[in-house]
Parts: C-alpha cells; sequence; structure tokens
C-alpha cells in the first residue's frame, strides 16, 4: 500500500488515527446538553421528579435514589445520588452518608444477582478537574465488571458493545430489589 504524505491536514475532513468510529448521534444531547429543558436545572435534582421509568431510576429512598447513568460504561453502571443538591463528599449529612452506602451494598448484591459480574469498580468524582461530568451534585458510580469485560472490541476497535437497552436494565435492576432496604 502506498503511503500518502499529506502536508496540511487542516484540509481534510478528519485526521486518519487508529480509532474507528461507530457514531452515535444520541450522545449529542449530553454534549450539547440539552437533555435538560432548563440548562441551569440539574439533571440530578430533576431526574426524581420524573417517574422512575422516565429518569431510569432503579430505587428511591429517603436521601439518596440509585439511577442507571445514561452513558454507561458497562451495562449496569448505577449511580447513588443524593437528592439534596451538593457537590463534594464531606458536605453531606450522615444520613446521607449511611443511606448512600447501604443503597451501594443493596446496588452491588442485586446487580451481582442479575448479571453474574465478577466485581465492581466504586467511585466518586470530587469536582470537573477530578473527571466528574456533573461536578455540581455529588453522585457515586457503582460500575459492573467482568473477567472478559476489557475484550477485544474496546481494545482494538475502541469501542464499547453494550448488550441491553437502558429501559430494559433499568426493569431487570429494578424487579430484582428487595422492597425492604435491608433485605
Amino acid at each position: 500500500m502506498a503511503r500518502v504524505t499529506i502536508d496540511d491536514p487542516s484540509h481534510l475532513v478528519g485526521v486518519p488515527d487508529e480509532f474507528q468510529r461507530l457514531w452515535t448521534p444520541h450522545r449529542m444531547v449530553y454534549i450539547q446538553n440539552n437533555q435538560q429543558p432548563d440548562k441551569d436545572e440539574c439533571p440530578f435534582c430533576r431526574a426524581p421528579k420524573l417517574s422512575d421509568e422516565d429518569a431510569l431510576i432503579v430505587a428511591r429512598g429517603t436521601h439518596a435514589y440509585v439511577i442507571l447513568n445514561l452513558f454507561p460504561y458497562n451495562s449496569g453502571h448505577v449511580l447513588v445520588c443524593p437528592y439534596r443538591h451538593f457537590a463534594m463528599y464531606d458536605e453531606a449529612t450522615p444520613e446521607e452518608v449511611a443511606e448512600i452506602g447501604s443503597l451501594t451494598q443493596t446496588a452491588m448484591r442485586v446487580i451481582t444477582e442479575v448479571s453474574h459480574n465478577d466485581g465492581f469498580n466504586i467511585g466518586i468524582n470530587q469536582g470537573a478537574i477530578a473527571g466528574a461530568g456533573i461536578a455540581g451534585h455529588l453522585h457515586q458510580h457503582i460500575v459492573p465488571r467482568w473477567a472478559q469485560d476489557a475484550n477485544f472490541f474496546p481494545i482494538i476497535a475502541k469501542t464499547k458493545a453494550l448488550p441491553q437497552l437502558l429501559g430494559e436494565v433499568r426493569a431487570t435492576i429494578a424487579a430484582a430489589w428487595p422492597s425492604q432496604p435491608d433485605e
């Protein structure tokens, strides 16, 4: 194959690189921040005002709730969010800390029951500099992991394949969620 030399790549539609492109136009909603009717309204403050199905809420507690991540790293990636709007973990009340912990434990049990995953990544990104996409409202990520989830597709093709639609994932996890928090 002959190699082509390009003096000014700015004339090209796109500069070739090692990445293949999987077009996901639905992500433009997130990128353009048009998902919310009011750009000043926090999506984690707005979600509890909607039905569980519309907001993709899996479970609700007194101080916090569990919601699917709209842009998951893996199938079953949920977020535990307090209802109260605050940014940093050290601003949480003892009741919020306890319920975030309890909902995290329940989410881990339920996701393992329905997904048979091998482990989890759990974390809170504190501030935009730390990677928080919505830095103003605390939220904890719970990402199920499987031994084979780093297969060739994301490594070679730089693409993630998710086996279920978000609504289906929400319904599966919500159906397995215990009716009592301590079950």
